[in-house]
């Protein structure tokens, strides 16, 4: 393709012109923006069929990283607005504010996390800091850590606290992780700053959250403070459910002397399908993100021989929320997954 960049970008940006006009317009735009994310990705994904499986070649790094700048500003400037149709500011009716909220916490938990997982990946300072702060507007600036220095360090390991086991459903894996990988993650910053003298950024991630909550208040008053934490938990619901998704049950395998396997392909589930991997900038591509972390999302590659969850991440999410059913989609599946990689 010409410009490989995008194709993310007409999947991504819509929504921030939807939740933008419905902030202040309700009705149909917050129906479209609620609609967006959820079933008319579902729906494309089933009509689109499966995107190629090769990466992008090229100089694209640079289009690639303009586009996730364009991400985390219209993130940042979307905070408010969503705080304000949720709250009731902008006199929205009540139905109008229940669409708002599932429209921006949606995207929060979809997009904008996609794209903040990119950003703290970039080498370019300015662009890790961006990301971080993507994190920390949605109260999870731990993750920032967590997820650099425990999950990627950890990978399918009781090592890593975002790691699902086989068998554990996701309301068991949500609270679990969140706390461990903010516990977890504080004792590596803490031992980090000791050794080098640095702040701990633990102090940006807590302090920028009260920042943020105490702005709220200032603006838009206690019923502001409630949608705003409303919207952070439904996006970190989200990007917990993303983690678990991709991970689910392929453990490495324990070694006699306790260590443990190296991490190789087969430790990610992958999603081909066209739409919402590039309304997620890539992110249903992990496999080629834990071998190469610094690949740019539009030259991740999906070979044939890395694990492929049945349905795209949206619908899986769906299925994740009723346990017997993924259980019994899912459960085989790893199985099958790890026999192979016993053989390799």
């Amino acid at each position: 393709m010409k410009h490989p960049v995008l194709p993310f970008a007409l999947a991504s940006l819509p929504p921030v012109l939807l939740l933008t006009v419905g902030t202040f317009e309700g009705g149909l735009w917050l129906w479209a923006a609620a609609l967006y994310t959820s079933f008319f990705a579902f729906g494309l994904d089933e009509a689109l069929g499966m995107a190629s499986r090769e990466g992008a070649e090229g100089s694209i790094e640079r289009a690639a990283n303009r586009l996730s700048v364009v991400l985390a500003v219209a993130h940042l400037a979307l905070i408010p607005l969503g705080v304000a149709a949720v709250a009731g500011v902008t006199d929205l009716t009540t139905l109008e504010r229940v669409l708002a909220f599932f429209g921006f916490g949606l995207f929060f938990g979809q997009v904008s996390n996609s794209n903040a997982h990119e950003l703290i990946h970039r080498s370019s300072a300015g662009l890790f800091s961006l990301g971080k702060w993507v994190y920390i507007s949605m109260l999870y600036g731990h993750h920032t850590t967590a997820h650099r220095l425990l999950h990627h360090a950890h990978v399918a390991t009781p090592l890593d606290p975002n790691f699902p086991p086989k068998g554990r459903s996701f309301y068991s894996y949500f609270p679990r992780g969140w706390v461990r990988s903010f516990t977890h993650g504080f004792a590596v910053e803490r031992e980090r700053a000791a050794r080098t003298g640095r702040m701990n950024p633990y102090i940006e991630y807590v302090g920028g959250a009260l920042v943020f909550l105490v702005a709220t208040y200032l603006i838009f008053g206690l019923a502001g403070v409630l949608a705003y934490l409303g919207l952070c938990f439904y996006a970190q619901s989200q990007l917990a459910m993303v983690d678990y998704l991709q991970h689910y049950g392929l453990a490495r395998r324990k070694r006699a002397d306790g260590s443990y396997a190296p991490q190789t392909i087969h430790h990610s589930w992958n999603s081909p399908h066209w739409f919402s991997s590039h309304m997620m900038v890539n992110a249903s591509r992990h496999s080629d993100h834990h071998a190469n972390p610094g690949r740019v999302y539009p030259a991740l590659r999906l070979p044939d021989e890395m694990p492929v969850l049945p349905y795209s991440l949206p619908a899986m999410g769906i299925i994740a929320l009723v346990p017997p059913l993924w259980f019994k989609l899912m459960d085989k599946r790893v199985d099958r997954v790890l026999a192979r990689m016993e053989g390799v």
